[in-house]
């Protein structure tokens, strides 16, 4: 018997996927449990259209990550931070206020988990900072630490 899974089956397959299993397993595990449905000329119908439309969600996501990316190459976000003599800071700059100043200055929702810094802002200056907007896309971020 073929049947579309709803969910993912741990050895069988993925949501989404059409896959052969035997009559009594359908019938008692699968269809039971809600983790399938059989592959009928509608179901089959209807996986379609889903697909579809979860290829232009993502489609158009990726386009707002592009845009997003543009918008943020020509953007500086201003953190200020305690220093000493000599320029010397207290502490470093992490992502989270970089989020929190981004959101601040910019207006917009950035990921501190999505940000990368190769090592800790430890001194004042003007940095770039690369953020995964994306699977397929990467933004980068301009950040100046001045002295509070």
């Amino acid at each position: 018997m073929k049947i579309i899974l709803l969910q993912d089956v741990k050895s069988l397959g993925k949501k989404g996927e059409i896959v052969n299993v035997s009559d009594g397993y359908a019938r008692n595990m699968i269809l039971p449990k809600k983790l399938g449905v059989e592959a009928t000329g509608k179901n089959l119908n209807d996986l379609k259209l889903q697909n579809q439309h979860a290829e232009k969600v993502a489609e158009e996501n990726l386009e707002k990550a592009k845009e997003l990316a543009k918008e943020l190459e020509d953007k500086v976000v201003e953190v200020k931070i305690k220093s000493g003599k000599e320029g010397k800071t207290f502490g470093s700059v992490s992502t989270k206020e970089i989020a929190t100043a981004v959101k601040e200055q910019l207006g917009l929702e950035l990921d501190k988990k999505k940000m990368s810094l190769n090592d800790g802002i430890k001194a004042l200056g003007t940095y770039e900072v690369t953020v995964k907007l994306h699977p397929k896309v990467t933004g980068t971020l301009r950040v100046k630490v001045t002295e509070q």
